[in-house]
């Protein structure tokens, strides 16, 4: 599931639970899609966090 349906599931069932509410299985799948998305944000953050390259500035001798 691409992301964006990932999110627009996600607050479908967002909203649902606040107006009428979610049957067990809707509550089901509304943690099992926000667990997959926190993974995913996890693996984005860690692929950024690992391209990172430190680089030291020369000092400058007078």
């Amino acid at each position: 599931m691409d992301i964006n349906a990932l999110i627009a599931r996600i607050n479908e069932l967002s909203r649902k639970h606040k107006t009428i509410g979610l049957t067990p299985d809707e509550a089901i799948e509304r943690t099992r899609l926000r667990q997959e998305y926190l993974n995913n944000f996890k693996r984005n953050f860690k692929q950024q966090l690992d391209t990172i390259e430190w680089v030291d500035e020369e000092k400058k001798e007078d």
